[in-house]
């Protein structure tokens, strides 16, 4: 039992890892799109 629980905690650990990794790459790519955006708007002031 000790043995499933402590394999559980490892895997789920890693899911979550994955997981905000991935939030943090979707926000990197907002941010990056933003910044083009404004870029471009302030390029055709």
């Amino acid at each position: 039992m000790t043995r499933f629980a402590f394999a559980f905690l490892a895997l789920a650990s890693l899911a979550a890892c994955e997981t905000i990794q991935g939030a943090g790459q979707d926000l990197e790519n907002t941010g990056e799109a933003i910044s083009s955006e404004a870029r471009q708007t302030q390029a055709q002031m």
